[in-house]
């Protein structure tokens, strides 16, 4: 049995994007997170993918008719849940590597 959340966001967007300019604001903010997979517009998250993890995996679409932004995403709600942000909020406050333990 696959665990985690699977989440499905729509979002008006208030001026027109083009597919690669969401991809660039996904990849400016998270592309160096080190426990974020951007799957852009290639693949849909799951959960048996993260499982076990500290990872999200987000994806997005554009849809041009409503003008909505969909973003999805995958967690494993135990791990990246309370437990893995413990380990990981401890690690950079300690000074040892975020990764630390999770990886």
């Amino acid at each position: 049995m696959n665990r985690g959340i699977i989440t499905t966001i729509y979002v008006d967007l208030s001026e027109k994007i083009d597919a690669e300019s969401l991809a660039s604001i996904y990849q400016k903010a998270y592309g160096n997170e080190p426990f974020v997979r951007l799957l852009g517009t290639d693949r849909f998250p799951d959960s048996k993918n993260v499982s076990g993890t500290n990872f999200i995996d987000i994806a997005w679409r554009l849809d041009l008719r409503t003008g909505r932004a969909i973003l999805m995403s995958a967690i494993d709600n135990i791990v990246k849940g309370a437990s893995g942000q413990a380990i990981q909020c401890f690690n950079l406050m300690r000074g040892y590597p975020e990764t630390e333990g999770l990886l």
